[in-house]
């Protein structure tokens, strides 16, 4: 009878850490107006990418053609998502589309159950269920009312492409170190953010000063530092267990609102945040149930 090991510690914090650091993210990208989303992902990326070039440098591991080209995939659907989330932005609420984002754990769940073999206990279902509980609170506080349903497909769309870059993260990850996987990742978002602006016609110069040090802290601070953390950890846990993690972002997020924007915190918008962490926390302390094995006779 085996067992796979438990999560290393370690790494769900590092996990968590980064996913908090996200939290950044809402408000810089706030501040960056009047840069369209485009150009807000294509800076973000063009800033992180020497910065993850000098980290990468001499951690290359004996590793396959495939990893990269996992690491790679995983790049090209964290530009859909982002593209796709941002869409959804005009068709809808905010708070639709970020509450639908939240998905994403469901289906990496499914998919590690379905196609990799996983067999997650019933306490990991509950801590999901508890989770996305916790951002349906969370979107209810903000105000998600269904819509006309364009801009609720896009984001359950986005969700789909975020479930699939974590899976395409994590599998990089068994082969690639976190420095070499991210550099992969940034240098495929960069072309493709850039090539996506072009197309749509977005304006990358002239912005304000406080529009570039915006741009300057999304890529450095969340692009770099808080992705590093996140890409480590996700060497050292569950793929899915990873997917709960990053949920921390929007609890993260209220928080850094409610002390650097003054922002009010409601009661509703608390419990919120409370079921996601009790949700990771259940996942955490879940492990994947034992895989027997079949000794030949």
């Amino acid at each position: 009878m085996g067992m796979k090991p438990t999560p290393d510690p370690r790494g769900l914090a590092a996990l968590i850490f980064g996913a908090s650091l996200l939290g950044f993210a809402a408000m810089l990208v706030r501040w960056a107006v009047p840069a369209g989303p485009l150009a807000v992902g294509f800076y973000r990326m063009a800033i992180a990418l020497p910065f993850v070039a000098w980290l990468a440098r001499g951690t290359a591991r004996p590793v396959t053609g495939r990893a990269r080209l996992w690491a790679v995939a995983a790049g090209v659907c964290f530009v859909l998502d982002l593209w796709m989330w941002h869409s959804a932005l005009h068709l809808t609420s905010a708070a639709n589309a970020t509450l639908l984002v939240t998905l994403a754990p469901i289906w990496v769940a499914v998919v590690s159950v379905l196609w990799m073999g996983a067999r997650l206990r019933k306490r990991f279902w509950l801590g999901v269920l508890l989770a996305l509980a916790g951002a349906l609170v969370l979107g209810l506080a903000k105000g998600a009312r269904w819509g006309t349903g364009l801009g609720e497909l896009l984001g359950a769309l986005a969700s789909l492409a975020y479930g699939a870059f974590t899976l395409a993260l994590g599998r990089a990850r068994r082969e690639l170190s976190a420095p070499e996987a991210l550099f992969w990742v940034v240098l495929c978002c960069t072309i493709l953010f850039g090539v996506l602006g072009w197309a749509q016609g977005e304006t990358f110069t002239g912005y304000p000063a406080r529009a570039w040090w915006a741009l300057l802290a999304l890529g450095t601070l969340v692009q770099v530092v808080a992705w590093w953390f996140i890409t480590w950890g996700l060497g050292h846990v569950p793929t899915n267990l990873g997917a709960m993690g990053l949920m921390t972002q929007p609890v993260a997020t209220i928080i850094l609102g409610w002390v650097l924007l003054a922002e009010s915190v409601r009661p509703l918008q608390g419990l919120g945040a409370l079921l996601v962490l009790a949700g990771i926390a259940l996942c955490a302390f879940a492990p994947p149930a034992a895989v027997k094995e079949v000794t030949p006779a």
